[in-house]
C-alpha cells in the first residue's frame, strides 16, 4: 500500500523509527511492520517537524520551587562531541553549495538528575553555553523533586564552569565534586614519572589519601616532583596533576560523599551519553546541521524522560 497522506498514528510510527534509525532506513521499517510505503524524504521531514516542535515547547522557569522538595538529589554533567556540517547561503540558486561545506564538531552537554536511591533519572541536553547547561540542570532537578530544602550533589569533570553553574543555580543547596576517576587519570600519569617501576602502589596510596580527605598530603607529594619550568606542559604530568588539584579548592570532599553514600564518579552520565546521544547522533559517516542536531537531541531526551506518550496525547487534545 502506498501512503498518500500521513495520519497521526502513522506520523508517530515514523518519528519513533526516526528517533533511532537514519532516514534511509525508515521506509524499510514501515514496509516491514505496517506494509506501508512512504519515501525517505517525507519520513525525514515528518521526523524533523516533530523533533522541532518538541525542542520549541515552552520551558518552565529555571527556578527552585517554593516547596520542601526531596531531601537529596544527585546530578551529573558531561559533554559529548557530535559531528556537524555547515554550508554557506547561496545567492545563486544554481551554485554548488557542496563547495562551501565545512565539517566540524560541537559539544552536546548532557545533564542527569535523580533522587538518592532512585534509578530513574531526568535528563536534559543542550548545545548552548554554560548558562544554558545550568538552566537545563535546574529544570531536570525540578522534575526530580527539587525544593527549597533539597541538597544537590553534582559530580562532573573539573571544568571550572560546571562548578560555577552549580554554585550560581543552587547556591548553598548545591555541592560540586570533581569526578574521582578523572582525578585518577592525572595521578596515573604523574605516578609513571614519580614511582618508576611501581606506579600502581603509589597511585593506590594517593587514592586512599583522597578518600580520607587528605588532599594536602597528595599535593605535597606531587610538589616534591614537579618538573622544572623549562619542561613543556606536554611533558610535565606531575605539574599538570599538581595544578589540577591546587586550582580546585573545596571540590574533592570524597570522604563525606562516601559516608553519605553519594557517588564520587560520573559513570552514570558517561553511560547515558551512549544511549541518549551517541547511538543516534554519532553514527559513522553521519553529519548534522546544527539546528537539526538540536531538534534530535530534544526528541531523544523526550523519549529518555518517558514523555513520549504525553507528547502525542497533547497533540490529540489540541486536535480535538
Amino acid at each position: 500500500m502506498v501512503c498518500r497522506g500521513c495520519s497521526e498514528p502513522l506520523q508517530r510510527a515514523i518519528v519513533d523509527f526516526g528517533a533511532d534509525a537514519p532516514a534511509a532506513r525508515i521506509p524499510q521499517k514501515l514496509k516491514e511492520h505496517y506494509g506501508i510505503e512512504v519515501c525517505a524524504s517525507t519520513c525525514w521531514s515528518i521526523v524533523l517537524q516533530h523533533a522541532q516542535t518538541i525542542d520549541e515547547r515552552p520551558k518552565a522557569a529555571a527556578l527552585i520551587p517554593d516547596r520542601d522538595g526531596v531531601e537529596q538529589l544527585i546530578g551529573e554533567i558531561d559533554g559529548s562531541m557530535i559531528p556537524v556540517v555547515e554550508t554557506a547561503e547561496a545567492n545563486d540558486a544554481k551554485a554548488d553549495r557542496r563547495k562551501t561545506r565545512q565539517v566540524g564538531w560541537k559539544e552536546a552537554r548532557l545533564t542527569l538528575v535523580h533522587a538518592l536511591g532512585s534509578v530513574t533519572p531526568v535528563f536534559g541536553a543542550t548545545v548552548g553555553p554554560p548558562a544554558q547547561v545550568g538552566e537545563t540542570l535546574v529544570r531536570a532537578a525540578v522534575q526530580a523533586g527539587l525544593g527549597r530544602n533539597t541538597k544537590v550533589h553534582v559530580v562532573s569533570d573539573g571544568a571550572s564552569w560546571v562548578a560555577d553553574q552549580v554554585s550560581e543555580q543552587f547556591g548553598l543547596q548545591g555541592h560540586f565534586l570533581v569526578d574521582f576517576y578523572h582525578v585518577c587519570e592525572y595521578l596515573t600519569a604523574a605516578g609513571k614519572t614519580i614511582a618508576g617501576t611501581a606506579p600502581r602502589a603509589w597511585l593506590e596510596t594517593q587514592k586512599d589519601r583522597l578518600k580520607q580527605n587528605r588532599l594536602q598530603d597528595v599535593i605535597e607529594e606531587l610538589k616534591r616532583f614537579v618538573e622544572d619550568d623549562t619542561v613543556a606542559d606536554d611533558n610535565a604530568p606531575v605539574r599538570a596533576a599538581h595544578r589540577y588539584l591546587t586550582n580546585r579548592p573545596g571540590q574533592f570532599n570524597y570522604q563525606d560523599a562516601l559516608a553519605a553514600k553519594l557517588p564520587i564518579g560520573s559513570g552514570e552520565i558517561e553511560s547515558a551519553h551512549r544511549y541518549v546521544i551517541q547511538d543516534r547522533l554519532k553514527r559513522a559517516g553521519a553529519w548534522w546541521k546544527l539546528k537539526n542536531a538540536k531538534h534530535m537531541l530534544a526528541l531523544r531526551v523526550c523519549r529518555a524522560n518517558q514523555e513520549w506518550d504525553s507528547y502525542w496525547q497533547s497533540r490529540g487534545q489540541q486536535a480535538a
